[in-house]
């Protein structure tokens, strides 16, 4: 290498390394523009995480095509040593890692050699996906087809400079396996010397640009996410979002989100880790319905906005200012509006809160909760919120239920049942919440009632709060009136703790993980257990035989999105589903954690639904595809949504929509006189003793 090129070269790292620098300390403004979160916790744990989400890419992989990016990945970590001994001789042409001695060195350039062919394969396979097999959810956009060619004639050029360097004796041939096979090919005797000094520096130069060229358009393109995505995993939510920070309210502050710098500095850090692989979309139950909201389009027009708005702000301060605006920043683009810099507001009453976007994303963006803090904006700044929520807010505020049914009503579910109010001074070891569903609603009284019959089996000392019972709130908050919600929530915890509340039993996922989860952040000290749990542990501690009444049942089991991915209760329904039959339930394609939302959360249980767009239907039709007898979940709002489902096709009047409790009990003997009964009679003495 001539001296006058490694000026040049010297002079373009140089150049490439401030454009490069430069991007990254304005990318890390960007950041810096949003509120202040404490993600500095657990730090060994953090950087496990990093390591096993974001290096190894244990999310990335669980879907088919995840191999093929974990190549390219690993491809260019194991690429690190040779690059960087490639940019030093560039300076100092005699400079290799040959120091670290001949075995090490060998081997990292076989490996060098060998994953350089691996990621040129990825990158074919990867452009005939896109051109040929395209999924829907993947954009065939300009950057993405430079990224693919850069990477590509980059292994290529990789490989003539080893080819070249073959010939000219720089290389040991079996240091370098795959570039000696290509030379074997194309080299021949009657290759002059002069000649492959030539090509060598071609290749040499081309990979230089490339590299270059590479390392400037990184920080500019979507492919940011190869430097976002691992702090991205660093700093992610240890568990899934089942709960949302609680707000203080005072005259002088602002309430939810209504531009980009409201959110906290991870919201951020999340619109620039966005690898757009269309997982979210792919997992969002509203968008395949065919609603307005598209998850992935919702984080890349966020991202959008914030280079436009940070942008504007940079530049309106000296460039060393580093952190937050003033509050009142006049910015020139709206959070809330159309065009591809904003969120449309359908899209913000869209969403169901389900959690799948956030489930299936390989790096951990927190989608959901960005749209309820906009919620929190519009209902308690703007008031703007559709129509049918007004009378679902007056109704809450003045009779704490979503149908403004008169508080007394709330115990009649019991009449007759001789159940008592609660009263630790009793001994009554469990409060039943009924909740406004079980309460109010016909058809999930019944679940309520199965659930007393079994507490009255074996001994269970309980109690209700009757005509005290108050809405937990869970579709208040999550509509985003947080202000009520607050509320509702201290009167509730207070009127806990008042009756010496330790254990709550409840049949609705949605008041379970409100009194679990969000409950919390006002002091709530009890146990919450949904009744499947309750079930689940009685079954193992008593002795109950299944009767033949379901044995021949086609059980589907729908898995509620509050329990399984909020709250991970996902074998509890199962195996009592299979004690009464024998047989584990059919699985739908989207189960468990991977499950598909009946369409009720976030509050949209009140909200109307389009005919042609509502999610319940779509969810009816899987589970039809199973050719079920019976459909069993554990969540009332569920059961509605595919019982009214259900009733628009006249092929599937037939099929029955259970809980698992009702299931459960209609399930077993009834025998007081069995010995199986004797036996559990002894166990509650003892227990009682």
């Amino acid at each position: 290498m001539k001296p006058i090129e490694s000026i040049i070269f010297a002079v373009l790292v140089a150049i490439s390394a401030y454009i490069f620098l430069r991007r990254i300390y304005t990318l890390f403004n960007f950041i810096s523009l949003g509120k202040w979160e404490d993600r500095f916790d657990r730090l060994w744990e953090r950087f496990k995480g990093m390591i096993y989400y974001g290096f190894l890419q244990k999310r990335v992989v669980q879907k088919t095509f995840g191999f093929n990016h974990l190549m390219l990945f690993w491809g260019f970590m194991v690429l690190l040593p040779i690059n960087f001994e490639f940019v030093i001789s560039g300076f100092f042409p005699k400079f290799t890692l040959a120091f670290l001695g001949d075995t090490l060195y060998t081997i990292l350039c076989f490996l060098a050699d060998v994953m350089s062919a691996v990621v040129f394969l990825a990158v074919i396979f990867a452009t005939i996906r896109r051109v040929f097999f395209k999924p829907y959810f993947l954009e065939s956009t300009k950057e993405a087809y430079i990224i693919l060619s850069t990477v590509g004639l980059l292994m290529a050029a990789y490989f003539g400079l080893n080819v070249t360097g073959l010939g000219l004796n720089e290389k040991p041939f079996e240091s370098v396996p795959v570039s000696a096979f290509i030379a074997k090919l194309l080299l021949s005797n009657n290759t002059s010397e002069k000649a492959l000094y030539i090509l060598n520096r071609v290749f040499w130069w081309a990979h230089a640009s490339l590299f270059l060229f590479f390392l400037i358009f990184i920080p500019y393109s979507k492919h940011l996410h190869i430097l976002a995505s691992l702090p991205n995993c660093f700093f992610r939510n240890f568990s899934f979002p089942k709960s949302l920070p609680r707000m203080r309210f005072s005259k002088d502050i602002s309430y939810g989100v209504s531009k980009i710098t409201q959110f906290n500095w991870k919201d951020l850090l999340d619109l620039l880790a966005c690898t757009e692989c269309g997982r979210c979309l792919t997992s969002c139950p509203a968008n395949i319905a065919g609603k307005e909201i598209n998850p992935k389009e919702m984080i890349h027009h966020l991202k959008k906005n914030l280079m436009e708005n940070g942008s504007h702000i940079i530049k309106s301060r000296p460039f060393d200012t580093i952190g937050r605006p003033p509050e009142d920043v006049e910015l020139p683009v709206a959070l809330i509006g159309n065009g591809d810099m904003s969120i449309k507001e359908e899209m913000v009453w869209d969403c169901t809160t389900c959690g799948a976007c956030v489930e299936n994303c390989p790096v951990f963006i927190e989608h959901f909760p960005k749209l309820l803090n906009i919620r929190r904006h519009l209902i308690m700044e703007e008031v703007k919120f559709p129509e049918e929520l007004i009378s679902f807010f007056e109704n809450i505020e003045a009779r704490s239920n979503p149908w403004g049914l008169a508080p007394s009503e709330r115990g009649k579910w019991a009449q007759g049942l001789n159940i008592p109010t609660f009263s630790s001074n009793e001994g009554h070891e469990y409060l039943i919440y009924a909740g406004c569903m079980g309460s109010f609603d016909t058809r999930t009284k019944k679940i309520l009632i199965s659930l007393v019959s079994i507490l009255n089996k074996v001994g269970i000392s309980y109690g209700i709060l009757g005509s005290e019972e108050m809405c937990c709130g869970d579709a208040v908050r999550r509509l985003g009136n947080e202000y009520v919600f607050d509320s509702m929530a201290i009167k509730n915890v207070n009127l806990f703790k008042k009756l010496g509340v330790k254990n709550i039993i409840t049949i609705c996922p949605h008041c379970y993980n409100t009194l679990k989860n969000d409950y919390k952040a006002f002091g709530a000290d009890y146990e919450v257990f949904h009744h499947t749990e309750i079930l689940d542990k009685l079954n193992k501690k008593y002795i109950f035989k299944p009767n033949k009444a379901l044995k021949d049942e086609r059980i589907v089991f729908h898995d509620s999105c509050y329990l399984a991915r909020y709250n991970n209760i996902i074998e509890e329904p199962r195996r009592l589903i299979e004690i009464i039959t024998g047989k584990p339930p059919i699985e739908m394609e989207k189960n468990k954690k991977d499950g598909f939302c009946c369409g009720a959360g976030g509050g949209r249980m009140w909200l109307e639904d389009d005919a042609d767009t509502r999610i319940n239907r779509e969810r009816a039709k899987q589970a039809i595809k199973e050719n079920p007898t019976i459909i069993a979940t554990s969540c009332p709002f569920c059961i509605t949504m595919f019982e009214d489902a259900l009733k628009e096709q006249k092929d599937w009047e037939n099929i029955r929509v259970m809980d698992v409790g009702e299931f459960y009990i209609e399930g077993i003997i009834d025998n007081k006189d069995s010995e199986d009964e004797k036996k559990n009679e002894e166990k509650r003495r003892v227990a009682n003793e």
